[in-house]
């Protein structure tokens, strides 16, 4: 098949060089010319393990090529961001996928199949996309067939999990459902779940909101323990123990495209119905200040006010920063004048070792789990003023005998010991 994927970022490109890994001729867009610059010189734009090789590869073979314009193909997938509106519900604004669709209007022909691969809310494809097609004359279903087909893949493993994950296929009609199916039935070997468009969509926001709802669970219990200055992470792994319990580990918060995003979709299409929706995005939402009032418990005692972050992306290993609620902490602290800086591996904007970051300071305050921080080295910690860490995400493994090891089991207790500085 000739394919045209518009939109190349963390889903989009590595969907379009699959497909082209599986012998289709396809023709990524992006509004980008540096990013197809990039592209055509066999280098990518972003972290993800594998995916620079497969790109190299699909070169040599011709069957990828980067655009900033569309492409005459027989399938269509749209993968471009869907933000939230900045309106009382921060609704879905597809834009974006209104600017896609009609970008590709001119190539498209009877026959074509379009599929929307962008996280968006409910009834999108029925009340957006498909008006904006049949008013070109088409009757979707028998002219142009249209799926909407979520991604559903886990950064850092994404081109393993788009060939083996359950792929839900989720038509306008039964007939555009069976032209989704055949389409991603080159690769996908997951099971294949035909759905109706509506129900596809749903689906996908209900498993990030399952998510973050339960993630509002740990971060309230992290709360709850360190006003009773009780051992949340014990209680977690206690809780654990029984075979119908699976709670989720606290954090600084909740971030990334997904999960910090899609369940307001959901609320906005329903507000009076979705009270646990909004409670769990305001308790996920109040993590970052949480975080922020305990560095400053922290540093009332302290004679420099330097703060070391580790770790700027939602979460560990890859370098997407987008809705980070390490980026909130960083600009609050920022705010407050205190002395802050940056560590993570991961992303290239930020120039400092971690030996760099720590010299001087008064507290080191992990926020990612990148597998990097499991060990937090000498070399770092004794370049600080003095030797306190305190671990967001409970990743940290070993560090030295010296230093005060700080996390959401002994927060109550260690904010309790009047620390003396060097």
């Amino acid at each position: 098949m000739k394919m045209t994927v518009i939109g190349l970022g963390y889903i989009g490109l590595p969907t379009a060089i699959l497909f082209a890994k599986y012998g289709h001729q396809v023709t990524g867009v992006d509004i980008s010319p540096w990013v197809t610059t990039q592209l055509n010189a066999g280098l990518i734009h972003i972290e993800e393990p594998g995916l620079e090789q497969d790109l190299q590869g699909v070169l040599l073979t011709e069957n990828f090529f980067a655009s900033t314009v569309p492409a005459s193909a027989d399938v269509y997938i749209i993968a471009v961001p869907t933000p939230n509106k900045a309106d009382q519900y921060q609704s879905c604004d597809t834009r974006y996928v209104e600017a896609a669709v009609n970008n590709i209007l001119p190539h498209v022909k009877r026959g074509d199949t379009i599929i929307v691969e962008s996280t968006i809310a409910p009834r999108t494809m029925t009340d957006v996309v498909q008006p904006v097609i049949e008013q070109q004359g088409f009757t979707v279903g028998e002219d142009i067939f249209l799926a909407h087909c979520p991604e559903r893949v886990l950064p850092g493993n994404i081109m393993h999990e788009l060939v083996h994950n359950p792929r839900i296929i989720g038509g306008i009609t039964d007939a555009c459902t069976e032209k989704a199916a055949a389409v991603y039935g080159t690769f996908v070997k997951g099971e294949m779940i035909k759905a109706q468009a509506g129900e596809a969509e749903l689906s996908k926001l209900m498993e990030n909101t399952y998510r973050d709802v339960n993630i509002a669970l740990a971060n309230e219990l992290a709360k709850i323990s360190e006003r009773l200055g009780i051992d949340a992470l014990r209680v977690i792994e206690m809780a654990n123990k029984h075979p119908r319990v699976t709670l989720h580990q606290p954090g600084p918060g909740v971030g990334g495209h997904c999960l910090a995003v899609d369940p307001y979709f959901v609320i906005a299409a329903a507000p009076e119905e979705s009270l646990l929706m909004q409670t769990a995005r305001a308790i996920n939402n109040s993590m970052p200040d949480f975080v922020v009032q305990q560095v400053r418990a922290f540093m009332a005692e302290r004679e420099r006010n330097r703060v070391t972050l580790f770790g700027m992306t939602y979460k560990g290993n890859i370098d997407d920063v987008r809705e980070s609620p390490a980026m909130e902490i960083k600009a609050r602290l920022d705010d407050m004048a205190f002395d802050v800086r940056v560590f993570d591996p991961h992303v290239a904007e930020l120039p400092l070792t971690g030996e760099e970051a720590c010299d001087g300071s008064s507290l080191l305050v992990v926020l990612t789990d990148h597998d990097e921080f499991r060990n937090i080295p000498t070399k770092y910690t004794n370049k600080m003023r003095d030797m306190t860490i305190f671990d967001t995400k409970n990743i940290v493994q070993h560090v030295g005998a010296k230093v005060n090891y700080v996390n959401y089991g002994n927060l109550s207790q260690a904010k309790k010991i009047a620390v003396v500085p060097s």
